[in-house]
């Protein structure tokens, strides 16, 4: 009796951590990855987003599944500007529409990621 009981807490166990693994937010480490492109354009080195900025944006975008997966890529986005001098506000808020990419937030480094 014991060791049914253990079998099947171990089964609901393993799958609760897997269903909690498959909705994990997106790694900052993904988000800085496909984001990397667009400093070039955020300093105002490039006179417009290059196309590997956009194309990494658009797969972020595509990757989003839930409200959570927004806010994470959200902080990650957020962390990673502040690596990075002469990161200018008003070049930021231009990139999602020079990428044709809906974010439905403003893009600020003052934006709250958890709204």
């Amino acid at each position: 009796m014991k060791s049914i009981f253990f079998s099947m807490f171990l089964v609901l166990s393993l799958l609760y951590c897997f269903a909690h693994l498959s909705n994990a937010a997106i790694p900052c480490g993904t988000v800085d990855m496909k984001a990397a492109a667009c400093i070039s354009f955020a300093t105002g080195k490039d006179a417009k987003p290059s196309t590997a900025c956009c194309s990494g944006l658009q797969q972020l975008a595509q990757s989003v599944k839930s409200v959570d997966d927004k806010k994470a890529i959200c902080r990650c986005l957020k962390a990673g500007v502040k690596n990075f001098a002469g990161v200018q506000d008003k070049l930021l808020s231009q990139i999602p529409n020079a990428c044709k990419i809906k974010v439905g937030f403003p893009v600020s480094t003052n934006t709250n990621c958890e709204t």
